[in-house]
Order: structure tokens, then sequence, then C-alpha cells
């Protein structure tokens, strides 16, 4: 009976390593400047990722080129990155002044400046888990294009196949493909990527763009021609870190001015004193939540608040939104966009500007009413650098000021181990992968919040994550049927627990009494083929849980600011 145990285990410990191996390699690789992906050099990384298999990159270990895991990581790396041969990760060293144009990739925020036709350059402002987040999805991808080499180089002279011959000219071809001639490329290209042609058109309109219909055809032979030439003559590709970047990295440079033009803010409309919630979630939940029951009365007549918030949360839906904006600021809200380079937009709301909320109108014009500061989503160790420095003391021009915090709430999107999208996660503890690191906490939110609410509720451990695109099933199934009793994994959680409790246990900045919540809900299930991240986003089914979350976040705060008054 213990067999099967024994191989899960085994299995797990070996994925552990890799990750391990990940890890080391890639700071190595940062301190050395400078390293060549399908080179000797990169051959440690490599082997570590085709031995971990993540969930993400799917048929990442076999010869047939993994399509899903491709438009993930296409939708987080910058437009055109597939054709340039130099890779430059750069720290924010003026670009934006500059007549290059930022590049925003889809579903990460970060400025990318393509150089000319070879370079592309990468701003990294977010710290560590960015670089391993940018390296992981490189690594997938110069993978994958060495396996399209190897389907159309028929010898060492470098000569071609057929179907590669006929997918570059349509490439090259100058005017847009009729859909004889598409399907004519798909049917090249299917056999180039060891898929079926019902596979390549399922995928093909993920990929497209409006400028480019057929950017599927255009990823497959730049990445294909690129592999090619490393192959063939020799041209590797270079992945460098830039001397600025190898020094500002982990000296808290973007979190400190993020921190302190939130803490000026503060000070400026007299704020510093109050009673301080921290919420780390969007930027739309907390102020939808307050707001449309203000601005949108006649629309919440006909329909229930959760129809009401899916509406808000559809983008066409702008004018709507901007109804809704425009009476939150009427009422108050102060708006922080980012300016700093950590891409975490602010928001700060006065409840003693507050006039109605919920049939309460206590707080209204209270001079002891709690301010709530909504900060956007960190990413990975960012996490840490944010709150660390947000914590901090304010420095004011006579002596520093401590900062008030009543509270801190972290809302977030994290994979879930058993159950399914849209479940709800509630946390007692943090275990950070890779070390013995363990941060237990009190956590404000129970189960009990969320029952009968038609959504599955789990409570335990959360496991938080160097990376997302390194998870595989055996570690994560080792994780859940182990005793930590872990429910899900995330990327922030336990850097989040770091800065609190520097600041409250050991540096003495805020007060150890600070309550603390936390819920997540699931964006995915690593564990369940067709439901990881890969498989695309949530839709509507997050509208539910993200504002139950906020709803009991934002009535655990007013409540106790209302006992406070008594």
């Amino acid at each position: 009976m213990t067999e099967p145990f024994n191989i899960g285990r085994n299995r797990a410990q070996e994925s552990t390593n890799a990750i391990e191996r990940m890890y080391i390699t890639m700071r190595h690789l940062f301190i050395r400047g400078f390293y060549k992906p399908m080179g000797v050099s990169g051959e440690t990384l490599r082997e570590a990722l085709l031995t971990l298999r993540p969930e993400i990159y799917g048929a990442i270990a076999e010869s047939k080129v993994e399509l899903s895991g491709l438009q993930y990581i296409i939708e987080r790396l910058p437009e055109g990155i597939e054709e340039c041969s130099f890779i430059n990760l750069t720290s924010d060293e003026g670009y934006s002044n500059s007549h290059f144009k930022a590049i925003i990739p889809p579903k990460r925020r970060r400025n990318c400046y393509r150089i000319d036709e070879e370079q592309m350059n990468i701003e990294i402002t977010r710290g560590r888990s960015e670089i391993y987040d940018i390296l992981t999805h490189l690594t997938f991808m110069f993978i994958e294009s060495h396996k399209i080499m190897r389907n159309v180089v028929i010898n060492e002279a470098g000569h071609t196949s057929r179907d590669w011959e006929k997918l570059s000219a349509a490439v090259l071809k100058e005017v847009e493909l009729s859909q004889h001639e598409r399907e004519i490329a798909i049917t090249h290209t299917a056999n180039i990527l060891g898929r079926t042609f019902a596979e390549i058109t399922q995928v093909y309109d993920r990929f497209a763009t409006k400028d480019n219909p057929d950017k599927f055809l255009h990823l497959i032979y730049n990445l294909g021609k690129l592999a090619i030439r490393e192959i063939i003559h020799g041209d590797k590709r270079v992945i460098t870190f830039s001397p600025v970047v190898r020094e500002r990295l982990g000296h808290h440079i973007h979190g400190e001015v993020w921190a302190n033009n939130i803490k000026k803010t503060l000070h400026k409309h007299d704020l510093i004193h109050r009673k301080l919630h921290i919420v780390s979630a969007n930027m739309h939940s907390v102020m939808n939540t307050l707001f449309s029951p203000l601005a949108l009365k006649d629309l919440l007549k006909e329909k229930s608040a959760f129809e009401v918030y899916e509406e808000l949360s559809n983008a066409k839906n702008k004018t709507l939104r901007h109804t809704v904006t425009k009476k939150a600021k009427e009422e108050g809200m102060i708006v922080l966009d980012d300016e700093s380079g950590t891409n975490i937009d602010v928001q700060i709301f006065d409840l003693a500007k507050l006039s109605h909320y919920k049939g309460n109108t206590k707080l209204n014009a209270n001079e002891e009413a709690p301010v709530i500061i909504v900060m956007d989503y960190a990413f990975g160790e960012q996490a840490y650098e944010t709150m660390d420095e947000l914590l901090k003391p304010y420095k004011d021009e006579e002596k520093p000021v401590d900062m008030n915090v009543d509270s801190i709430s972290i809302m977030g999107k994290a994979g879930i181990l058993e159950g399914g999208k849209g479940d709800l996660m509630i946390p007692d503890a943090h275990l950070f992968e890779g070390t013995a690191d363990n941060y237990p906490f009190y956590n404000e939110l129970t189960k009990s919040d969320f029952e009968d609410q038609g959504l599955r509720v789990y409570d335990g451990s959360m496991v938080t994550v160097l990376g997302t695109s390194l998870q595989n099933r055996d570690l994560l199934k080792f994780f859940h049927d182990s005793t930590w009793n872990v429910i899900g994994l995330e990327m922030e959680g336990a850097h989040y627990q770091k800065a609190i409790q520097a600041a409250s246990r050991l540096r003495g900045n805020i007060s150890p009494k600070v309550k603390l919540r936390y819920a997540y809900y699931a964006s995915d299930n690593p564990l369940e083929t067709g439901s990881t991240l890969a498989s695309g986003g949530l839709g509507t089914a997050g509208v539910k849980p993200t504002y139950l979350i906020t709803e009991k976040i934002l009535e655990q705060i007013i409540d106790d600011a209302i006992q406070n008054l008594k």
C-alpha cells in the first residue's frame, strides 16, 4: 500500500529539486550578467524545466509543440520578442523619455522597448519574482522553438522541409492571406508542430491581434527561423542583465518612492494620524462596492448588486464605470496613479466623507473615521518591498510619525488544490515553498463568513510559490495530501506576512494587534486537466467571489470603526 505514495513522494522530491536548481541557477546567471539560453550556460534551466514539466506548459517534454502554454507566455511577453536574438533585462533607465514606444504585454504590467530588429529591452521594477517569471517563460519559448527547428531541418547542410518553405512563403507574402491560403498554411504548420489541422484552427484566433490576424503563423515562423539560425550558423540568442538592474535589485528603490508618495498624500490631506486600513485588491471592487449604491440607484432597483457588478466588470461599459468613478471622486476618493515604477496604483477613501453606505451615516463628517488605502496587486517578492516600505514611519519635518495601521486585508486570485474556479480559500498560514519558513496568523475572516453563498469554501494553509508557472501535479498533490493541509498556492502571502511581522514584532512600527484578513478566490486548479491558468481566464465567474470578499472586508472595517466611535 505504501508504494504509490513513495512513487508520488519521489516525484514530488524530483520536482522540488528541479525548482531549487532553477532558483539557484537564475540567481547565478543574474549575477554573471548574461547567458545563452540554448547554450551550455542555459542547459541547467532547460533540464530543470523539462524535469519539472509544469502543468501550465502542458506538452513541454513531448516532441509536439505545446499550444496553450505558448499562448499563455505570449500574453505575458512583449509583442515581437520571438523575433529578437538579444533580450536585455534593465531597470527603469530612462527609456520612457526616449522615442522608443513602450510595449506592454496584455497580461503583465511591464514596460518593454524594441530597440532595433534584433533587441528587446524589458524593464524590471518589481523584484526577483519578475525575473523568475520572465526567464521561465523565455526558457519554455526557446525549448518550443527548437522543437520547430528539429521538425523542419532535414540535413546538416541546413536544408529545410517542404512544409517550412510553404509556411515561409505564406508569412512573407505582403498581402493578407485569403481563407484558402490560410488553411493551406495551417496544414503545413500542423505537420511542423506535430499537431492536427483541427488543433491549430481551434487556437488560431486566440493568437490573432487587430493588426495581425495571422499572428500564429508569424510566431511559429519567427521562432523556427531563429532556432535554425542558432543551429546552422551558430548565432545564439542571448539574455543580458544591465549593470543598473543588477545594482538596484533588492534595494527597494521603487517601493520606497511608491510608499512615500502615499504618506505625503495622507499628510497633505491631514489623514496621516487617522486609523488606517490597508487593502491589497484590484482597482474596482472596493470603489464599486462603496459607491455603486449611490451612483447607480436606478439600475439597482431593476437588477441585483451582483448583476450590476458584472456589468461594471465588462470593459465595454465605460459609461457605467465612469459614473461610479465620478461619484467616488465627488465623495472624496483620492487616486494615485503609479509613477514610481512599481505598477501599483492606489486609491484612498476617507470614510468621513462617505455620506451613505448600506444605510449607515455614523461615520459621515466624523473626524475619527478611518481611512482605507487600496493598493493594486503586487507581484511575488514585490509584496515584501511595498508593504515593508508602507509600514515604516512617515518622516515628517519635525519627527517620524508612525503609521496608525488598524488592519491589513489581502484579497487575491490563487490556484486551488481542491475545488474549481471561483471557489474561495480562507488561509490560517502561509508556507514559503523551498524553505522552512512558515507564517501562521489569526485571520479575521473565517470559513463561516462565506458559507451559504453558492460557492465552495476551504480553509487551511496556502503555499507561497516562486512562480505559478513552475508548479507541477506531483508536487502539488504531495502538498495537498500531506499533513500541511494545503488548500492552494499563490505568490505574495508569505512576503506580505514577512513585512507585517517585521513591522509589528521586531521594529515596533505598527501595533502587534493589527487585524489581518486574507481571502483568495480560485483562478485555476493546477491539479485538474483543462483548469490550469493556460486554459483561460475566469471571465464573469470571478465577479461573485471578488465582491463577496470585498463586501465582507468592508463590513468588518466599518463595523469596527463604528464600535470604536461609541
